[in-house]
């Protein structure tokens, strides 16, 4: 069932950001962790399949059910069984690899292969900073934090509705927010698409920016379909994946899974069904349009059993997580992984131990997309503003970290090891280390060096403070992209119509 991939160049970016005019999309290089032997992973897919075909997914959707029995699915009491053969047959049209268009051409970016694309948190309705605490989310909000992921590099998308605006009207609360997706960034964007109906609506306005012949041959819209374990799919994102595959856009078919609640306390069973999940959303789109650009996804968290709340970063999240990607490869499809996820309300131990835990092993796996990589408080239930400039603080050292070691001939510095430094002597003043010492090493900007006394002195600041500062100098510096203004006054004819007919 695997083909072989090919091996991406590195990054060419440097490490230092204060240095770089733009930062590129980085490459993997390294090598993929993975648990299971190919023996272990083919038994992992036929117990998916063995769920796929008993077992079943509900389609709640007519629609759907009729789509699904054109393609000669069994489907019984709107559950669809699927067998091995059409779960392969549907799985090689799907592309491994395709573009992802932004507003401007130079921030497109290649999803699948030795690619990875990092954006921020998606879908809280609270946001938190040091100068207010929590607090209901705002279109200010919503717009502030599509402007830092329009400013820093390390972002490559500007995500979803990255806070809900709870001062804009649900009615039109989708028009708002895609326009401020499309008007303060020129980066790939997701778009809004909880329904059938929002999706209509994200698909006209993104035709009225890039032009209707533009959204048909280019993937710029990419919707997260969650699957409702277990193994349902409800009318909501079934309406949704359908108007976006006939648009051929971006399908990330991610089951959303809590062990111990909506799958089984074990790793093993737990991403069996994960993996029907998936599979199953993901022929589902390509029934509806062969060819339709799909991501694997994977969310699995772990229920605490005493308390009933979700833990995330969890060791057994992230053995799951290596299997998950080993299936993705598998099936030679682009594959996403979790983001800094963290359980803790505020910017602590906790958040940090957990955002960690959850983020480098997804970067183990060599991941194609990471949405969440940014600003991800309170199980996501809160944006935080000095949590999203440290996410991207360490996106930073990510970035660094995925260029590996170089093997240019400079590397070696052996003009310095032979001739220049002598036996206990020291490299600060050698040839090599002044032509390099400005890029050598990647400096974290909101980490402190300083001896303890000087740290006093300057006011003993910590990195949540330097965090605080940061965001809103970013927001100082903010250059809004250029948009026709012919388009923005259309977006506007078009909201405002909408608005009426809502």
């Amino acid at each position: 069932m695997a083909r072989k991939r090919m091996r991406s160049r590195p990054s060419p970016h440097g490490p230092n950001p204060e240095k770089v005019a733009k930062i590129t999309q980085p490459s993997w290089t390294l090598p993929p962790y993975e648990i299971a032997t190919t023996e272990q992973l083919q038994t992992l897919h036929d117990k998916s399949m063995q769920i796929l075909e008993e077992g079943g997914i509900a389609f709640y959707d007519e629609e759907s059910v009729r789509i699904l029995e054109q393609h000669h699915v069994k489907v019984v009491d709107q559950v669809a069984y699927f067998d091995r053969a059409q779960v392969m047959e549907y799985l090689a049209k799907a592309p491994s690899q395709f573009i992802w268009s932004g507003r401007n051409p130079e921030h497109n970016v290649v999803m699948g292969g030795d690619h990875v694309v990092f954006a921020p948190v998606a879908g809280p309705p609270f946001v938190r900073d040091l100068d207010n605490g929590r607090r209901d989310g705002t279109l200010k909000d919503l717009n502030n934090f599509i402007k830092l992921s329009q400013t820093i590099p390390y972002l490559h998308s500007l995500g979803a509705e990255i806070v809900v605006p709870a001062d804009v009207p649900i009615a039109y609360r989708h028009l708002e927010t895609m326009y401020s997706l499309l008007a303060y960034g020129d980066k790939p964007v997701m778009g809004v698409y909880h329904t059938g109906p929002i999706a209509v609506d994200t698909l006209q306005m993104t035709k009225l920016v890039y032009g209707e012949e533009t959204l048909r041959q280019q993937h710029v819209l990419h919707s997260v379909v969650n699957v409702s374990s277990p193994r349902r799919l409800d009318d909501r994102m079934l309406g949704m994946l359908i108007e976006f595959a006939r648009h051929n856009q971006i399908i990330d078919v991610t089951p959303f899974i809590l062990s111990g609640a909506m799958g089984p306390v074990s790793i093993l069973g737990t991403v069996a069904q994960l993996n029907a999940e998936a599979l199953a959303g993901i022929i589902f789109a390509q029934m509806v349009n062969p060819g339709t650009p799909c991501i694997y996804g994977s969310f699995q968290a772990v229920l605490d059993l005493q308390s009933g709340a979700p833990v995330f970063g969890a060791p057994e999240s992230q053995l799951a997580l290596y299997l998950s990607a080993q299936l993705a490869r598998m099936y030679n499809l682009p594959f996403r992984a979790a983001g800094a996820y963290a359980s803790s309300k505020i910017i602590d131990a906790q958040g940090a131990y957990e955002s960690v835990m959850a983020m480098y092993p997804s970067l183990l796996v060599r991941p194609n997309f990471v949405l969440h990589a940014a600003g991800w408080l309170e199980s996501g239930l809160t944006a935080g503003y000095e949590k999203f400039i440290l996410d991207c603080e360490l996106l930073g050292m990510y970035h660094r970290y995925l260029q590996n070691v170089s093997w240019e001939e400079d590397e070696w510095a052996m003009e310095a090891i032979l001739h220049e430094v002598p036996p206990g002597g020291h490299h600060l003043g050698s040839s090599h280390t002044m032509r390099h010492y400005r890029t050598a090493f990647y400096r974290a900007e909101l980490f402190d060096y300083d001896s303890a006394e000087a740290w006093e002195a300057n006011g003993s600041v910590d990195a949540v403070q330097r965090a605080n500062a940061k965001y809103k100098r970013l927001l100082r510096q903010y250059e809004q992209p250029k948009l026709d203004p012919a388009i923005d006054e259309a977006l506007r004819d078009f909201i405002e119509r909408r608005k009426l007919e809502l």
